[in-house]
């Protein structure tokens, strides 16, 4: 059975015609819960990081098209479906790459729901508390800094830094540091507990933005745990 929060989400990509066309398309479903968050940023630059199918970057298209969407997504799977989700769309380019604080390859844990795999092992509070987290297989990915990939002069005008990366947040954003004064908005899950073995928590990442000049803007899309408690939510970030 569908849950209240799958059926409310594909209300409104099919009462929304950019992502009804990419949905009977190609199956992808933009994630609307960050609408009303990216609403009037007045981006020109994505940087997607964990962009998995390009769900995220449907929306940035939709609400910013003229914005340019440099997007990331080691894994082969769902990085073939963004590609033909984009394909007639110039301005959005895809990495098959990991953004990490050092250069190299790693077994990336795929887990049945692929959107939930990371370069961290599953914790148990993952299993308790999300369905389908169970690892289905590993696959050796690249990985690269954001310098290694991007020169800074194309990330232009109002820029935002999205990461989803489950887990892998700070040294993905250590990843980016030499970069990351073109950003004027950063945008990032993280959790409030350890969903993988070794991740850095909320506490952790608000500390490092907040040390290199950016301050919490908001918290938003608050995901609670089979006990009715917050684990993880998307926090907004904007330079000082």
């Amino acid at each position: 059975m569908l849950s209240v929060k799958i059926l409310t989400k594909l209300v409104r990509v099919l009462a929304t015609p950019t992502y009804r066309a990419a949905f009977l398309r190609t199956g992808v479903a933009a994630s609307t819960e960050h609408d009303h968050i990216l609403e009037g940023l007045g981006l020109d630059t994505v940087v997607d990081i964990g962009a998995n199918r390009g769900q995220f970057a449907l929306c940035a298209r939709r609400l910013f098209p003229k914005a340019t969407i440099y997007s990331f997504e080691p894994l082969q799977r769902p990085a073939a479906v963004y590609r033909r989700v984009f394909k007639h769309d110039p301005a959005a380019k895809l990495f098959p790459v990991a953004i990490a604080a050092e250069a190299g390859s790693a077994a990336m844990h795929v887990l049945r729901w692929d959107v939930s795999s990371s370069l961290l092992p599953v914790a148990q509070a993952q299993h308790d508390n999300f369905p389908l987290t169970t690892e289905a297989r590993q696959e050796t990915v690249t990985k690269a800094r954001l310098s290694e990939c991007l020169d800074g002069n194309l990330i232009g005008g109002t820029a935002l830094l999205k990461l989803d990366v489950q887990g892998y947040e700070l040294a993905a954003l250590q990843g980016c540091e030499d970069l990351l004064a073109r950003f004027r908005y950063v945008y990032v899950e993280a959790s409030f507990v350890e969903l993988y073995v070794g991740q850095a928590l909320a506490n952790e990442i608000l500390a490092y933005l907040l040390h290199l000049g950016y301050r919490l803007l908001c918290v938003a899309n608050l995901s609670n745990g089979r006990a009715g408690r917050p684990i993880q939510a998307d926090f907004l970030f904007v330079r000082a």
